[in-house]
């Protein structure tokens, strides 16, 4: 059987099967299974996870200091301290002590903190909801202000908003966590005494915690002062966290909606009489929304790690204050399960971003 071609030429069965599939061969990938693809993901983080923790493995036994001393004081005697060492596995070959960490890991263990004894999955359970909910606090800060900003430098371009859009993003990226922190601190805890100055919360809870987020929970069990109090505690962290970030996404939309705006099927648009806001948020900031996506994606992987100066100076208890609280100490299992628990947090957070995609752009293919 022949087909006939819109323009009147015969074209034969073996044509008309390669015109079919040349046809729809962009588009032939987009029933594919997803889980193919995340599959190849998954296989390919196991050589990643291997070098991690080889390098955080080898890092932290270079470092100058002893977990026995730590533990038992200057004063202690040699035989105190040699058997302290034995009884933590620290005599062992470092080859042996690695295998035997890979092995852990491999059943879920975590281990054991050296210094206050606690397993380590019980710590990441009770300190990570507190690294989340500030995250997510900070990361609303930047998506809300930061994506808005950018949009407005770009539709005013050379404008004086453009210039002071910019002007404040570069003074975002510019200044330090720690001055900014300390700063907010004395304007609003010291000086006006509006919000406090650190913690989580100042109110005894009564309730058995259902998540660990302080405001989720409040409003769960409704209870409306716990939900104030964590509110008040939340603002300056996340104030502070979310003020990189907030910069960032700002100048890639800038840059990304620039790109956009200058496309014929803008022009086109316009031409048809399509309101101007509706050209700028259908037309603009949808197809400018891959590269701020892939931005805000690399940021809150990046603040989901564990933001350590602002868990520091806010005394939030969170996984980088804690990381980084082991590290002083030398102790190994805390720093090991926290970094390879933090870096899994930011291989699915890239991974959920790649899939992302798709649903703001339905022509991307995954293979």
């Amino acid at each position: 059987m022949c087909v006939l071609h819109s323009s009147g030429n015969r074209i034969t069965p073996r044509l008309a099967t390669r015109y079919q599939q040349t046809k729809i061969s962009p588009f032939r990938n987009y029933n594919s299974p997803m889980g193919v693809y995340i599959a190849k993901r998954l296989l390919g983080l196991v050589p990643v996870f291997l070098g991690i923790t080889l390098l955080v493995f080898g890092l932290l036994h270079l470092i100058p200091g002893d977990p026995a001393v730590i533990l038992l004081g200057e004063r202690a005697t040699p035989e105190q301290l040699a058997a302290l060492r034995s009884q933590l596995g620290l005599t062992k070959p470092l080859w042996v002590q690695y295998i035997t960490f890979i092995g852990n890991l491999l059943q879920f263990d975590f281990g054991t903190s050296i210094i206050s004894g606690i397993p380590i999955a019980e710590e990441l359970r009770s300190r990570f909801p507190a690294t989340l909910e500030l995250t997510l606090a900070a990361m609303l800060v930047a998506l809300v202000l930061g994506i808005p900003a950018g949009v407005v430098a770009a539709t005013r371009k050379n404008h004086w908003l453009d210039h002071l859009t910019m002007t404040g993003s570069l003074l975002g990226v510019s200044l330090p966590v720690y001055w900014l922190g300390l700063l907010l601190i004395y304007l609003f805890a010291v000086y006006l005494q509006w919000l406090p100055a650190s913690g989580r919360i100042s109110i005894a809870r009564t309730e058995e915690p259902l998540l660990g987020l302080y405001l989720l929970d409040s409003l769960l069990q409704g209870n409306a002062a716990v939900l104030l109090d964590a509110l008040q505690h939340l603002v300056l962290p996340a104030l502070t966290l979310g003020t990189i970030p907030l910069a960032i996404l700002a100048r890639i939309t800038r840059t990304a909606m620039l790109e956009v705006l200058s496309q014929d099927y803008i022009r086109t648009a316009r031409a048809k009489g399509v309101a101007e806001r509706w050209v700028i948020i259908r037309h603009g900031l949808k197809n400018a929304l891959l590269p701020i996506t892939t931005i805000a994606g690399l940021q809150f992987g990046t603040l989901l790690s564990g933001a350590v100066l602002t868990e520091t100076i806010f005394a939030w208890p969170g996984l980088g204050s804690w990381i980084y609280d082991g590290i002083l100490a030398r102790d190994y299992p805390v720093v090991q399960g926290g970094v390879v628990f933090v870096a899994g947090l930011f291989v699915i957070v890239n991974l959920l971003t790649d899939l992302l995609y798709r649903a703001i752009d339905p022509r991307i293919q995954y293979r």
